[in-house]
């Protein structure tokens, strides 16, 4: 059954409720004022948000000072050197996160905390249909901690927050930030701007980037040495990586009404985008993606409720491939809505929570001779609550919700429509003490149920990005993991560090596996693969610290460092494209005119492979430098520099289907100059 009626109609009900509300006449435009400052608060994980180092959640935070001077990199590249944190890295034009060892549909990529309505999930070879220069903030969830995302957030969630849709008038009526860099190993050049006016009760937000690069210098020969033993070829010349260029634009316009009782305001957003898939040296995709969001809040003056949030968004996603003739070859297909409402508790005595309700519709369809997955209509609705009781030496957090996913298609090579139809369970349960000043110790305990993802079920076909026959399975049951994580987190004196160490058990893990089968296709052989379902155990740790070496006024001397590691067994062996561990070191300065940092990056060998097709991995270690300098006295301009991979170390990463194809690049200077006002 379609989700038209009574689910549509309730979630889009509450969403209406919050966004007129916020409409409502007031005196000013100033919110009230939070607790922390914007930078330590975090809103993915708890709509009533939390303090960074007091949440037993695994969190990243990229703030907009950060972002204003990052690589012109997609999404995945941007956050891959994180503890915990990989990029697929299928080319520089499509690169998604990896958090935890988890990729594809168990890790949810959001837009002020809505899907994406993209295609990106269903093949690595499709970009995630945001830029990080869009970014004003980036917040990454590692794991499965939080609730309010639903069973596609099972690993993680990346939550791309713009300002597109303003929620409070700039100081002096006008704020922006103007940001524009070079980059030697791929002839890149980029440019971002973002200007918010307002006045009133009224604010507008323009925004657009544009980046574009050639193909990208290698260190090596494409074709990894255990690839060409392997297969008995030539690696060949090495110099640049074909087929790997990217040319991307992109531009919004948002506007909001205003008060101290709330906003409401919406936005448009256009994205098009063409790369080279590298998979196939004479194919590129072109992709584009028009979105509409209306975003509100009504804040109320007593009551057991604090806020009235709601947010809706519409995509429309068409994504081409074609051939070296220039003739059209598969397309995709992603037309649909998402949206959410959150009732904020008033926080009482410590006690914070909220409830909340999520739906989405959306249609997809592959289209061409390639497509490997037929055309999927997919409904779902989700309600939520989330509590936290947060004492002076101790406190607790958990919550429950409930999640119906629908999907229908008409199979590959079938004559009539399947029905599946989920419905799960996920609860999270913690608590966390802080035994003496600057020391937090956190346990939590989630379950966490998954819907298997439209590949999953219905695929069937040759899948050229992953070179392999696909075939799902039309009786797979929702994925289930049960997750014990501990936490700590401590700040005194000279030294800062995170600790988080997790132990995942899954029930029905949807695992895919060689069959030992190969499929013709154009003369070509492509081993089959099926998607099974197997348990398997996840267990891993991230580590995070700063040690102040000498201070004085703002100056400060800082040694730093980052290490993770993950292990990933299934029944049926080891899984798939597991990151080795990463051990980062980094000696950093920071003062008000100048900021430096030398940084050492070790990436460990992998030799446990799923299977003979996934090769090993040699280790690599990579040499970057990094400078910032502010020569105003009102900091508005940054001119920065940057030097990676100085020593032109040949690097593969293991999470990539490309990694015996396409190393990462080689030796390159990046220079470039930010402006903020």
């Amino acid at each position: 059954m379609r989700m038209t009626s009574p689910s549509r109609a309730l979630l889009l009900g509450v969403a209406a409720s919050a966004l007129l509300s916020g409409a409502a006449t007031a005196q000013t435009a100033t919110p009230p004022p939070q607790t922390a400052t914007v930078d330590d608060v975090i809103v993915t994980g708890a709509p009533y948000g939390i303090s960074q180092r007091a949440t037993t959640i695994a969190t990243d935070v990229i703030d907009q000072q950060a972002l204003s001077t990052s690589p012109a990199v997609s999404l995945g590249d941007l956050v891959s050197n994180r503890p915990g944190i990989r990029s697929t890295d299928f080319a520089p034009g499509a690169s998604r996160p990896v958090i935890r060892g988890l990729s594809g549909p168990r890790v949810q990529v959001l837009t002020n905390g809505i899907g994406l309505i993209d295609a990106s999930s269903v093949s690595p070879d499709h970009a995630v249909a945001t830029d990080p220069a869009e970014a004003s903030r980036i917040e990454i969830i590692r794991g499965p901690a939080t609730l309010v995302y639903g069973g596609s957030a099972i690993g993680g969630v990346v939550n791309v927050i713009d300002d597109r849709i303003p929620t409070k008038i700039p100081e002096g009526g006008l704020s922006g930030v103007v940001s524009t860099q070079v980059s030697s190993v791929d002839d890149g050049r980029s440019g971002f701007g973002r200007v918010t006016v307002g006045s009133g009760h009224f604010a507008f937000n323009l925004d657009g980037v544009k980046r574009k690069t050639s193909d990208y210098d290698i260190p090596s020969p494409a074709i990894s040495a255990r690839k060409a033993e392997a297969d008995g070829i030539d690696r060949g010349p090495g110099g640049t990586q074909p087929n790997s260029y990217t040319d991307l634009t992109a531009w919004g316009v948002g506007g909001s009404y205003i008060t101290d009782k709330g906003y409401i305001g919406a936005s448009y957003k256009d994205t098009d985008s063409e790369y080279g898939t590298v998979a196939e040296e004479n194919v590129f995709i072109k992709l584009n993606q028009e979105r509409y969001d209306v975003r509100g809040e009504y804040r109320f003056d007593d009551g057991p409720f604090s806020a009235l949030r709601g947010s809706y968004g519409h995509a429309k996603y068409t994504h081409t491939e074609f051939e070296d003739v220039g003739e059209p070859g598969t397309i995709f297909n992603s037309d649909g809505w998402e949206g959410r409402a959150d009732l904020v508790q008033r926080e009482r005595n410590g006690w914070n929570g909220a409830v909340g309700v999520q739906g989405l519709s959306r249609n997809f369809q592959a289209i061409g001779e390639e497509a490997f997955v037929p055309t999927v209509d997919i409904d779902e609705l989700g309600v939520y609550t989330v509590q936290r009781l947060d004492r002076a030496h101790y406190g607790f957090e958990g919550g429950l919700r409930y999640d119906r996913r629908e999907l229908s298609a008409t199979p590959i090579g079938g004559v009539s429509q399947v029905n599946r139809e989920f419905n799960n369970w996920s609860a999270s349960v913690a608590g966390f003490l802080r035994p003496a000043p600057g020391l937090f110790l956190g346990l939590s305990l989630a379950h966490n149920e998954r819907a298997p993802s439209e590949v999953e079920l219905f695929a069937e076909g040759v899948h050229i990005a992953t070179a392999a026959y696909e075939t799902g399975d039309l009786n797979l049951n929702s994925e289930k993991v049960n997750t014990l994580e501990g936490t700590v987190h401590y700040d005194r004196g000279r030294f800062t560090g995170d600790l988080h160490i997790y132990h995942s058990w899954y029930n029905g893990f949807i695992d895919e596996r060689a069959t030992g089968a190969e499929y013709l296709y154009e003369g070509e052989e492509f081993p089959i693969f099926q998607f099974v379902q197997t348990d398997a155990r996840f267990y891993g740790f991230e580590l995070e610290g700063a040690y102040a070496l000498w201070e004085s006024g703002d100056r400060k001397l800082s040694l730093e460092g980052a290490a993770d590691f993950v292990h990933a067994q299934t029944d049926l062996g080891p899984a798939a494209r597991i990151p080795p561990y990463s051990v980062t070191g980094r000696l950093a300065w920071t003062s008000t005119p100048f900021d430096a940092s030398v940084e050492v990056r070790h990436v460990g060998e992998q030799d446990r492979v799923a299977n003979a097709y996934e090769l090993p991995t040699d280790d690599y270690t990579l040499l970057n430098l990094a400078a910032a300098w502010r020569p105003l006295t009102d900091h508005n301009v940054t001119i920065f520099a940057e030097a990676r991979n100085l020593t032109n170390e040949e690097a593969r990463e293991h999470v990539s289907f490309l990694k015996d194809i396409a190393p990462m690049a080689g030796r390159n200077l990046r220079v470039g100059v930010a402006y903020r006002f």
